[in-house]
């Protein structure tokens, strides 16, 4: 006859299954480091032989990796997204900005549509704490940091979607936003004005949030967007004008 004796899944399956799953939905990123084999075997209650069949699983799946002396890391799976050459393309072209820039105005304003819809009151407290953060941060004067909270800050949002998809896809654009591959934020956060301009704009965004407006929420991050779309042009004139003015400081100071 055919048929066979059932049998109950390895233990391994299910640690696999479990870290796929905190992978998935963006709770372990690239490069956070698991806990030791000891810790993890009880956390997850298995047998340190099942955990390291569990391990050599996912490890064979590319999700971790093992670095000799110091631990299992989450892999940089967000590496693969896009290749070395279209990322030489985005640097050296400057409607690849803008195109990105467009290309964020259309999924963040729907993912804090999603947050303010389907977020859950721990995502935007989380929400909320990133944006307290970013309120502290405001009176260092520091423009990385400012630039590197208001990543976190999008991101906690997008998070807050609840949508794997779009996780994953947002955050390997930050990755290469932070990289300075589509431009550089810091220049964003110089001018007094300008600072002043984004805290507010993010505010808007945590308030509409926090009482849960999607309308609201959404078109927060679409006008934040098109200020910072208009301030990328204002820049690149600047830029432009300084280099011809530069040229012709030269050109005087030979004469």
């Amino acid at each position: 006859m055919p048929f066979e004796k059932i049998q109950p899944d390895r233990l391994s399956h299910g640690v696999v299954r479990q870290i796929e799953l905190l992978i998935l939905r963006g709770i372990l990123r690239p490069g956070d480091r698991l806990p030791p084999e000891r810790e993890l075997s009880e956390r997850l209650g298995v047998s340190r032989p099942s955990l390291r069949e569990a391990i050599a699983e996912l490890q064979a799946g590319g999700l971790v990796v093992t670095k000799a002396g110091a631990g299992v890391f989450v892999a940089d799976v967000l590496g693969s997204a896009f290749s070395p050459a279209l990322v030489r393309l985005f640097s050296s072209h400057e409607q690849a900005v803008f195109d990105y820039v467009a290309f964020r105005r259309d999924m963040e304003g729907l993912a804090a549509w999603r947050a303010a819809e389907h977020g859950s009151d721990t995502d935007l407290k989380v929400i909320g704490k990133v944006f307290a953060r970013m309120q502290a941060a405001h009176a260092k004067k520091n423009p990385a940091e400012e630039a590197g909270l208001d990543a976190d800050f999008h991101l906690s949002i997008i998070e807050a979607s609840h949508n794997v998809v779009m996780l994953h896809m947002m955050r390997s654009m930050y990755q290469l936003l932070r990289e300075g591959v589509f431009y550089n934020r810091q220049v964003m956060f110089r001018q007094r004005a300008t600072r002043d301009q984004l805290l507010d704009q993010h505010r808007s965004i945590n308030d509409a949030l926090q009482l849960r407006d999607s309308a609201a929420a959404k078109a927060a991050v679409e006008r934040h967007l098109d200020f910072v779309e208009s301030a990328l042009v204002s820049q690149a004139r600047t830029d432009r004008n300084e280099a011809i003015a530069t040229k012709r400081l030269d050109h005087e100071n030979q004469r």
